[in-house]
């Protein structure tokens, strides 16, 4: 399952990242798929009570095109009509993640600029093969075994065994789970296309659906018309520098600065970090969870605070609460941990879509030497990108290969946001995916984090006027910068 902090996917699929705010499981995502609705037109509740007209489609493809013998699924999509003349290519929005839902999205906070581009053309929100309605991998029963301790040791070899022996019980079940990959998902879009009867399609996608967009881009890069990307994930750049994340904290480290209690407490964040991460690795503490409906008793070491704190980087709505949390648990009280109880035990779960889809993204094997050697002196060290590269190996002969992580040379016309504090996408990394792109307009949002598309209000009428084929030239916005929390 993908909860709000710990999983490093979940804040990339949610769209918000707040305690106690998860985005939906394994298990509502399944309850939904098995519901399936009827296609056609429907009332679509949107953000904050709204709603709007809608239609919902299907189509069906192969769940791994390479194999013959395998089954067909039926993938699912949202419709929003455009209200344009003459409408453009259909714009179609691409979740991150993975294991994101584009319908979840567009009843989210984006909801106002999903409407906003009907000016322009059909607006689709396309769940990815695994998540949603288009989930078709069946849920497993709960586990019955006990939660291991949560440091690296610890849950590596929780999530290797799961994740195998999940593997292998949906291979058992005829899931073809070799299909859950981008390359795959690309193919989907280009089904989906055919099935709009569209000659070309736009992609509106962040994180993850950045990554999927460059896939797509390679394969069928001429079916598609413009893209308009945000917190950009490179062909190999599913596993995170851990350096790219430590010249972030210290960028956070200097915000601190402003405030003169936050800077009297915390003369150097990443210090007090560390510290943290060093005791709490020392010695773990026992806090009492629920798992499966069954009392359980948890072992926090270091390695969970590095996890949690990897999550709350992404954004500064969470990124103001880490100076009081690690000044508390500096100071011994554990306390401040039991409103993320919840969030620690929900980590011990397999989706499918998500771990399959990254273990197949990969990593080169110069990339993996370079984040393992940084990763030994980062303040989050390998936390970041749990269960990657943990997974590696766990399932052999998935991996997409060196030609699917090689980067392009891109023509078509790219709009690129980018929010300053974002901590799960560091902006150096964007910078490395942004130089593939030939044509390209960046939107950079100061004190933004990863969910940049909602956090400035210009942004959604730039989208409209790019995706509309207006020129849109470089620009700089900017928000408050954060206000940092003691307690």
């Amino acid at each position: 399952m993908t909860h709000a902090f710990l999983n490093r996917r979940a804040v990339l699929a949610a769209g918000l990242a707040l305690p106690g705010l998860a985005v939906p499981g394994l298990a509502l995502a399944q309850a939904a798929a098995r519901s399936s609705p009827p296609p056609g037109p429907f009332r679509f509740k949107g953000w904050k009570g709204q709603e709007t007209d809608a239609e919902r489609g299907f189509f069906e493809v192969p769940e791994d095109r390479r194999d013959p013998r395998s089954r067909k699924i039926r993938l699912s999509y949202v419709r929003f009509a455009s209200t344009a003349a003459k409408p453009g290519p259909p714009i179609i929005y691409l979740a991150g993640g993975p294991g994101g839902l584009a319908t979840r999205a567009a009843g989210g906070p984006r909801y106002p600029i999903f409407m906003a581009l009907r000016e322009v053309a059909d607006v689709i929100a396309f769940d990815q093969r695994g998540t949603g309605l288009s989930n078709h991998i069946p849920e497993r029963p709960a586990s019955t075994r006990p939660p291991p301790p949560f440091t690296e040791a610890g849950l590596t070899s929780y999530f290797r065994r799961d994740f195998q022996e999940a593997w292998a019980d949906w291979t058992k079940a005829g899931v073809a789970m070799t299909g859950y990959n981008t390359e795959q998902n690309a193919d989907d879009i280009e089904d989906l296309r055919r099935h709009l009867g569209a000659e070309k399609v736009d992609l509106w996608g962040i994180s993850y659906g950045s990554h999927l967009a460059l896939s797509m881009l390679k394969r069928h890069g001429e079916r598609v018309n413009r893209v308009a990307l945000a917190s950009l994930e490179g062909q190999d750049q599913t596993v995170k520098r851990p350096a790219a994340v430590d010249a972030m904290l210290r960028q956070v480290d200097s915000l601190l600065a402003a405030d003169h209690a936050v800077r009297a407490a915390i003369p150097d964040l990443p210090a007090l970090m560390r510290r943290v991460h060093a005791k709490m690795e020392t010695a773990p503490v026992s806090m009492a969870a629920t798992l499966n409906g069954k009392p359980v008793e948890l072992k926090l070491g270091g390695f969970a605070i590095q996890l949690m704190a990897g999550g709350m980087i992404a954004n500064p709505q969470t990124l103001v609460m880490l100076p009081g949390l690690y000044l508390a648990l500096d100071a011994g009280n554990t306390d401040v941990l039991k409103p993320f109880v919840g969030e620690f035990a929900g980590q011990l779960g397999i989706a499918g879509m998500p771990e399959a889809t990254d273990l197949a993204s990969g990593i080169s094997p110069g990339r993996l030497a370079l984040v393992r050697r940084e990763a030994k002196t980062a303040v989050l060290g390998e936390a970041l990108n749990f269960p990657m590269p943990q997974l590696l190996g766990a399932v052999p002969g998935v991996d997409l290969g060196e030609t699917f992580r090689t980067p392009l040379r891109i023509d078509h016309p790219a709009l690129l946001v980018a929010g300053t504090l974002d901590g799960r996408t560091p902006m150096s990394e964007q910078d490395e995916v942004a130089a593939q792109f030939k044509r390209k307009s960046r939107v950079i949002v100061e004190n933004a984090g990863h969910n940049v598309f909602e956090a400035h209000p210009d942004v959604q009428g730039l989208l409209v006027r790019f995706f509309r084929g207006d020129a849109v030239a470089d620009t700089r916005s900017s928000l408050p910068p954060p206000k940092f929390k003691l307690a």
